[in-house]
C-alpha cells in the first residue's frame, strides 16, 4: 500500500443537531465535534481504522518509534447521518458513532456487533491528564497479546500495567525474578477471540482492565493530551497480526546463519571473576564446538570483555578492552578462521570514562547524552541522530574495526526509571517518563542500522527490552531467568505471548542464566531452546557457563543431537521466517493463533506450533516420564515414531529424557538439509522432504542468498511441493522453482511416512529402480522401502526450471 498522504482540506459543514459539526482535515479523514469534544476518524484499510481525540484540537504526528516509517493514503469510506449518528461504511465494516456521546459501535457486513461502547460511561473518557476508553465485553470474549508476559496467555479477567522493566525494590528472588511483574517487552496490543484487535498508540505507561473490575467492560488508559488507538478486524488472528505489523513494521529476515546456534560467553570470568577472562578462553570455546562437531554460527562476548568505568561501573560502557584481553584483533581473526559467521559484543546505553578514553566527558561536552535532573547525564541520546552518529564514530566503530559485527544492547529499561543492574536512576521528569517505554526501540534501532550499513549485509541486533515496533530490529531475549524449574514454564509463556504481540524473532538463555543448572533441567531447556525462533546458549554460572560438556555425558549428547537436528531443519525454519516477514505470523505460535474458536487452546501455555506444521510440547517438570498434551483439530503424527492421533483431544504421552515430544500435522511436508556444522552461505545441497500422509499436503520452500537484502527486491526462489493420497496410491509434485534467485540442480529425497510397499514408482513415464538406502540418502535416483519403519524413500534429481511428478502405485 502506498503511504503518501494528501494534506487536503476539502469541506466543512455544520449540522443542526446541537453544536455538532464535522470537518475533514485530510482527504478521507473525518473530524467530528460535539460541544468541547472532538474525534478524528481515519480509515487505513476497509478493516483498519484509527481513533484520536485531542485536548488542543490539534492532531500532531509525533514520532514515537512505534509506527513503521512512512505515511498512509487514507481509505475512502461511504458516510451518512442517520438517527443521531454518523455511519461509515466499508466493504468489511460499518462504524457507527453517536453524535452526542461519541460512543462507537463496529459491526460486520451482516450486522453482527464486533465491538460496542454501549454501556454506562462507555466510550472515550478523560480524568484530568488521564485519557481512556471503555468498551463492552461479551461473556465469551478472551484476550491475547500485551507483549512478553510470563504470567498468563488468556488475559480475560486480568488487570495489567504495561511499563518496560522488571520488578524492583524487593529482594532479588521475589523482586527481579517475579513473573507477575516482569515486563521487559510490553506491547499495547491485543487480539480478541471476537475477531478484532486494538493497538493503543501511546508511549506512556498504560493500564488495562479486561473485565476484572467490571466483568462487562474493557478499559485502557494512559496519561496524554488525547486518545490514540487503532481498531482492526480479522476476523482471524493471522489477519490481525498482519494488520498490526503493517502498522508497526514487519520483521526483516535475519541472515540465514542466524537461524543456527548463538553462543554467548563471559570469556572465562563472569562478574566477580573478571580477572579470569582472556582471549584464549574465547578461541578455545569455539574450538571445542568445532572439535565435537557441535554446530554453531554466532558468538557474543558479554559484559566482562570491557573495562568497567569510573562512574557507572558495570552499568555503563567505556569501549575499552579489559587488560586480560591482550590481543582482541587476533581473537576475532582466530574465531572467524573457524568459520563463525558473526561475533558481537555486549554494551549498555550509558557512556563512561575508562583509563584511556574519556567518552563520557566528551559526550557531555558535545551534548550527546540525555540530561538528568542533577547532572549532565550519561545515557546516549538515541533520539538524536547526531548523538547516534557520535556514539558510533567514537565508541562502536572502535570495536567494529576489530571484528565486531553486532551488539547485544542491554538494560534499555533504565532510561526513565531505576536501572536493573544498579541503584542508578536515569533521567526523570515528564519528558523522560514519556520516552521510557520507547527508549529500547530507539536504542536497538541505532546499532541495527549502523551495522547493517557497515557490514554491507542484513542487520542483526540482540536486545532484552522492547515495546511496540521492536520487531523491526530483531531479536530480543527473555531476560536473565535463573536455572530453576520454577522459571522454565514461564519463559515458554513469554515466547508465546511475544509472538501473539507481533514479535517473531525471540530467544532465551537455554538452560537458564544464573545458578548452576540441574543436568536434567539443562537437557529439557536445551530441547526447548533448539525449537525456539532463535537458539541461544548463555549463562553466568561460574565455571559452567551453560557450555554443554559441563553438565554430563547425557546432557552433552542431548545438546548435540538437538543442535544437529535444528541445523537439518533450517530449510523449514527459514521458510517460516520468510512467512513471518511477509505476514507477521511468528515462527513460535500459541495454539490459539490457528484455533481461536477452540476454547481448549486458550489455556495451553506450554506447547506451541513451530512453524506451520510442527507442534512442540516441552517437558517442564523434574523427573517427568509422561506429560499431557492437547492436539487441536485434525489428524496428527508423532514425529519420532509415526503414531497417528486424532485431534481435539488430550493425551498422556511418554517422555523419556532424550525425547522432546514433537507432533506434526497430517499432510505435513518438512524440508531438511544434510548434516552441517555451520552455515556456509551457499545454496542448500540435497533436500529431504519428510512427508506425512493426508488427502492433500503442501509446503513452499523459500531460498535466497542468505546474507543480502536483495530478497526485498524479489531476489528469492519459491518451490512449492504438493502431496495427494487416494486409497493405496499417492502423487508428489515438486513444482518449477519461481523467482529471481538461481537455484542449483539438486537431489530431492522423499521420506514418505506410513507408506505401503509400492508396486511401481514413476517419474513421468520413467520407472524408478530400487536402490539401497545408503545410495538413496546420498541422492542417487531410485527408491527403497523400509518395511520395519513403514517408510518409503525416493530420490530424484531436479533442475530449478523442472516440474517433477512422482506417482507411487
Amino acid at each position: 500500500m502506498s503511504r503518501e498522504r494528501n494534506f487536503l482540506c476539502i469541506f466543512l459543514f455544520v449540522i443542526s443537531f446541537g453544536c455538532l459539526h464535522a470537518q475533514s482535515i485530510k482527504e478521507n479523514a473525518h473530524l467530528l465535534y460535539a460541544g468541547d469534544k472532538n474525534l478524528l476518524l481515519e480509515f487505513y484499510k476497509p478493516d483498519l481504522f484509527r481513533v484520536r481525540t485531542s485536548d488542543s484540537q490539534e492532531f500532531k504526528e509525533e514520532n514515537w518509534y512505534m509506527l513503521d516509517a512512512g505515511e498512509w493514503n487514507l481509505y475512502p469510506v461511504e458516510k451518512e447521518e442517520n438517527n443521531g449518528a454518523f455511519i461509515f461504511n466499508t466493504d468489511k465494516l460499518t462504524v457507527t458513532i453517536d453524535q452526542k456521546s461519541f460512543q462507537l459501535t463496529v459491526t460486520d457486513k451482516a450486522g453482527k456487533i464486533i465491538s460496542s461502547e454501549d454501556l454506562k460511561n462507555g466510550g472515550i473518557y478523560s480524568e484530568g491528564n488521564i485519557k481512556g476508553v471503555r468498551k463492552q465485553l461479551t461473556a465469551d470474549e478472551h484476550f491475547f497479546g500485551f507483549g512478553e508476559r510470563m504470567d498468563f496467555l488468556d488475559q480475560r479477567g486480568k488487570a495489567l500495567q504495561l511499563n518496560v522493566g522488571r520488578g524492583l525494590l524487593k529482594p532479588h528472588i521475589i523482586g527481579a525474578y517475579n513473573v507477575l511483574e516482569a515486563n521487559y517487552a510490553p506491547v499495547p496490543f491485543f487480539m480478541s477471540t471476537k475477531g478484532y484487535g486494538i493497538f493503543f498508540h501511546t508511549p506512556q505507561v498504560n493500564d488495562w482492565d479486561l473485565g476484572r473490575k467490571d466483568r462487562s467492560a474493557l478499559t485502557f488508559q494512559a496519561k496524554g493530551e488525547g486518545m490514540d488507538y487503532f481498531f482492526m478486524y480479522g476476523p482471524d488472528f493471522p489477519q490481525l497480526l498482519d494488520h498490526y505489523t503493517d502498522l508497526t513494521g514487519k520483521s526483516p529476515l535475519l541472515p540465514r546463519f542466524a537461524h543456527g546456534l548463538h553462543v554467548g560467553t563471559y570469556s572465562g570470568g563472569t562478574w566477580g571473576h573478571e580477572e579470569k577472562t582472556s582471549t584464549h578462553y574465547v578461541v578455545d570455546l569455539i574450538r571445542k564446538f568445532r572439535e565435537r562437531q557441535i554446530p554453531v554460527d554466532v558468538l557474543h562476548l558479554d559484559s566482562t570483555w570491557r573495562m568497567f568505568g569510573k562512574s557507572g561501573g558495570s552499568g555503563a560502557t567505556t569501549f575499552e578492552w579489559r587488560e586480560t584481553f591482550q590481543d582482541p584483533k587476533s581473537m576475532f581473526d582466530s574465531v572467524y578462521a573457524m568459520d563463525i559467521n558473526m561475533v558481537g559484543l555486549h554494551v549498555r546505553p550509558r557512556f563512561d570514562n575508562g583509563i584511556y578514553l574519556d567518552l563520557l566527558d566528551r559526550a557531555r561536552e558535545k551534548g550527546h547524552v540525555y540530561p538528568e535532573e542533577n547532572n549532565q547525564g550519561e545515557f546516549v541520546n538515541f533520539f538524536n541522530e547526531e548523538a547516534v552518529d557520535w556514539w558510533w564514530e567514537n565508541g562502536v566503530k572502535r570495536i567494529a574495526e576489530l571484528g565486531t559485527m553486532f551488539l547485544k544492547t542491554d538494560e534499555g529499561s533504565a532510561f526513565g526509571r531505576m536501572a536493573n543492574e544498579s541503584t542508578k536512576t536515569g533521567p526523570t521528569g515528564e519528558t523522560a517518563e514519556k520516552l521510557h517505554n520507547i527508549f529500547p526501540v530507539a536504542y536497538a534501532k541505532a546499532p541495527f542500522e549502523k551495522f547493517k550499513e557497515y557490514n554491507n549485509m542484513r542487520g542483526m541486533n540482540h536486545t532484552r527490552e522492547g515495546y511496540a515496533g521492536i520487531q523491526r530490529y530483531p531479536f530480543i531475549w527473555a531476560g536473565d531467568w535463573p536455572s530453576e524449574w520454577q522459571y522454565f514454564a514461564p519463559v515458554i509463556k513469554a515466547g508465546l505471548n511475544i509472538g501473539l504481540s507481533g514479535v517473531g524473532y525471540w530467544s532465551h538463555n537455554m538452560g537458564g542464566f544464573e545458578h548452576d543448572a540441574d543436568p536434567e533441567l539443562y537437557a529439557r531447556w536445551v530441547q526447548f531452546g533448539m525449537f525456539s525462533p532463535v537458539a541461544h546458549l548463555f549463562g553466568m554460572d561460574h565455571p559452567g557457563y551453560k557450555e554443554p560438556w559441563n553438565y554430563g555425558e547425557e546432557a552433552l549428547k542431548i545438546f548435540t543431537d538437538y543442535d544437529r537436528l535444528r541445523y537439518r531443519l533450517i530449510p523449514y525454519i527459514y521458510a517460516n521466517a520468510y512467512q513471518q516477514h511477509q505476514t507477521g505470523i511468528p515462527i513460535m505460535r500459541a495454539l490459539v493463533i490457528h484455533h481461536q474458536d477452540d476454547p481448549d487452546t486458550y489455556s495451553v501455555d506450554d506447547q506451541y506450533y513451530f512453524g506451520d506444521q510442527m507442534m512442540i510440547a516441552p517437558v517442564t517438570t523434574k523427573g517427568a516420564q509422561t506429560r499431557v498434551i492437547y492436539l487441536p483439530e485434525g489428524e496428527w503424527y508423532d514425529y519420532w515414531n509415526g503414531q497417528k492421533y486424532e485431534g481435539r483431544r488430550y493425551y498422556n504421552v511418554e517422555t523419556p529424557r532424550e525425547k522432546l515430544p514433537i507432533y506434526v500435522k497430517a499432510g505435513a511436508i518438512i524440508p531438511m538439509q544434510d548434516d552441517v556444522y555451520k552455515d556456509d552461505n551457499q545454496p542448500f545441497g540435497n533436500i529431504t522432504l519428510d512427508i506425512f500422509p493426508c488427502e492433500k499436503g503442501t509446503f513452499t520452500l523459500y531460498e535466497d542468498d542468505g546474507l543480502s537484502e536483495d530478497y526485498t527486491k524479489g531476489e528469492f526462489a519459491l518451490t512449492k511441493v504438493e502431496s495427494s493420497w487416494l486409497n493405496n496410491t499417492s502423487k508428489f509434485k515438486i513444482n518449477k522453482s519461481n523467482g529471481q534467485y538461481q537455484l542449483p540442480e539438486r537431489s530431492y529425497i522423499l521420506k514418505i511416512r506410513k507408506a505401503l510397499l509400492p508396486q511401481d514408482i514413476y517419474v513421468g513415464s520413467k520407472n524408478l529402480i530400487i536402490q539401497n538406502k545408503s545410495q538413496i540418502l546420498h541422492g542417487t535416483e531410485g527408491w527403497f522401502y523400509d518395511a520395519e519403519e513403514s517408510i518409503l524413500w525416493v530420490a530424484i534429481q531436479k533442475k530449478a526450471e523442472q516440474e517433477i511428478i512422482i506417482h507411487v502405485n
